[in-house]
């Protein structure tokens, strides 16, 4: 059975979205998504905002190991020895979004939505956020057992929370 977001995003995800938006566009910069667990959410959030989608340079969307290594470059080697749900692969994957593309900041999201398998913890997610010419930011979040949606939604105001820092830099 699939789950989606129900309901509009809430009213004050969606200002944050615009004014983040808006300081994005403010400096001339683009942004770029390296998404797993979001599964292209953030990307289409970003595109969502009238008047603004442009600032949406590049989406990709790395659910599956492979993908990670084959769209983006991520080593192998890394995956399999940090765990594709890491720090290190979730700074991997922002710094590779930028290589492959013109965008000023990327943002990856890299976690378990929903129920993780033995030994990994439901509601675990990685972020970065890199930008251009300037450090690549991490946060880790342990969202808990909220449901693949409530997870994904939270994720992407986290993203869109850390985008805004960046854009305030």
């Amino acid at each position: 059975m699939t789950e989606a977001l129900g309901s509009p995003l809430p009213p004050h995800l969606e200002q944050r979205l615009e004014t983040v938006l808006r300081a994005v566009c403010e400096r001339g910069w683009t942004v770029a998504t390296a998404e797993s667990c979001t599964a292209g959410l953030v990307s289409a959030a970003l595109s969502d905002v009238e008047g603004l989608g442009h600032a949406l340079e590049a989406g990709f969307i790395t659910y599956s190991d492979h993908a990670k290594s084959a769209l983006l470059g991520v080593s192998r080697e890394l995956i399999d020895r940090q765990g594709a749900v890491s720090e290190d692969v979730a700074r991997a994957m922002a710094e590779a979004a930028l290589g492959c593309c013109e965008a000023d900041l990327a943002v990856s999201i890299t976690g378990f939505a929903g129920p993780a398998g033995e030994g990994n913890e439901e509601g675990l997610v990685h972020f970065a956020v890199a930008r251009r010419g300037g450090e690549t930011a991490h946060r880790e979040a342990h969202f808990g057992p909220r449901g693949r949606g409530g997870v994904r939604l939270a994720c992407l105001e986290t993203a869109v929370d850390m985008l805004g820092e960046a854009a305030a830099a």
